[in-house]
């Protein structure tokens, strides 16, 4: 009886190449395409023609957008997750849920192996395999990509000698697209002196406009509308946002980060609905959450988005954290108001009824309510102390 192999099927060269191949030595394929956001119907529909014409078995589509949503971009946008201050984390914190629904469905169906098409020298191999060996104990993982060091040629070859072609024309530029952005390597990215140029990006400047006024309305920290229209379902509240986004090229940058391998990788993205959201969000906090609220929020949010990219999801540490970002949510109410324009955009203010500027004790800069002139000036004297006991104690120490 043959053994059952769940490959992790994304339609490129890598994942068609391991169909065949096992296909061909006598594994039954399941193919399976997880879509966390980043594919179309068509993409998905070709998928499915194309798992069938390279021998596999059976092909299943296993949509996890919803639970991509629920149990991580919700708490990204809690934290107001920016790697190094710049990247959203966009595709990297979807392999995750594409890893943890191939573990489920391999062990729904019995299989014996997983297999996936990460190369050697990537965080993606790291990403599958750590939530294989913790989810789906036992199965052998099999990576031909990374085991055999193929080179593309090699792979074309063998599908075509084998009849299957498709357009595998090797880009100067590679592109993953997903819900939460599009990370683009490659080109001029290999030079650190270089950016990228325009026709790099997948979206460019199409609105009419020349300005926009963008309004995003939260509810305990989560999108709620989007200029005024209501969003039952956040992801749709995302893609609307993209839209608007994309339209004025928001979004674009390049990061220049470690892998979890231990060397520095650079990664060009364009992702409008990440940052306009995050900002945002942000915006609305500065007015709803206390100080320190807003400073430990600040260090869990990079904690958080640390252990996302660095393929920690599963450490039990991590429900911990988004406890705590969750908790930190609860007056986190209102619309921020945003200025688009072409290839950037800005903050302008927000409308809260938790709006702590709003105190009766003052108006900042202006008149005092809540204290005589006299409370200040004893608070000013009593908060010296500790200086001037310093400055005393170490007369000759200058600053």
């Amino acid at each position: 009886m043959a053994k059952k192999v769940v490959v992790a099927y994304s339609g490129g060269l890598d994942t068609s190449y391991t169909v065949m191949k096992l296909s061909q030595e006598g594994w039954e394929v399941y193919a399976a395409s997880a879509n966390t956001g980043g594919f179309s119907a068509e993409q998905l529909k070709q998928n499915e023609a194309n798992a069938y014409k390279l021998g596999a078995k059976e092909y299943v589509t296993l949509d996890v957008t919803q639970e991509y949503y629920e149990k991580s971009l919700k708490f990204m946008i809690f934290g107001n997750v920016l790697r190094n201050n710049c990247y959203p984390i966009s595709v990297s914190s979807e392999r995750i849920f594409q890893a943890i629904a191939i573990a489920r469905y391999a062990n729904e169906i019995g299989a014996d192996a997983i297999a996936h098409g990460s190369t050697g020298a990537g965080n993606d191999q790291i990403r599958f395999d750590m939530t294989f060996q913790v989810l789906a104990p036992g199965k052998e993982i099999i990576t031909m990509t990374r085991d055999k060091a193929l080179s593309r040629k090699e792979e074309v070859d063998y599908l075509n000698e084998h009849g299957f072609y498709a357009d595998f024309t090797k880009l100067k530029y590679s592109y993953n697209v997903g819900l939460w952005g599009t990370s683009i390597c490659g080109g001029e990215l290999l030079d650190p002196t270089q950016g990228l140029p325009e026709e790099a990006y997948l979206k460019h400047v199409t609105a009419k406009e020349p300005e926009a006024r963008l309004t995003i309305t939260f509810k305990h920290g989560e999108i709620d509308a989007v200029n005024g229209e209501h969003f039952d379902d956040k992801v749709k509240a995302i893609q609307a946002i993209e839209e608007i986004g994309a339209s004025y090229a928001i979004g674009r940058d390049c990061n220049v980060g470690d892998t979890i391998i231990g060397i520095k990788g650079r990664v060009g993205f364009e992702a409008a609905a990440p940052k306009l959201i995050i900002e945002a969000h942000r915006l609305l906090e500065k007015s709803t959450l206390s100080k320190w609220q807003q400073y430990w929020k600040d260090q869990i949010g990079n904690w958080y988005g640390m252990f996302l990219h660095e393929s920690e999801y599963l450490e039990p540490v991590m429900p911990d954290m988004e406890a705590f970002l969750t908790s930190s949510q609860r007056h986190v109410n209102g619309t921020a108001i945003l200025k688009l324009r072409p290839y950037g955009f800005e903050t302008v203010g927000v409308d809260s009824d938790d709006d702590l500027t709003k105190s009766k004790l003052g108006e900042y800069g202006e008149m005092q309510h809540g204290w005589t002139a006299d409370d200040a000036k004893g608070f000013i004297k009593i908060l010296s102390t500790p200086l001037k006991v310093y400055y005393g104690t170490h007369p000759d120490e200058k600053r």
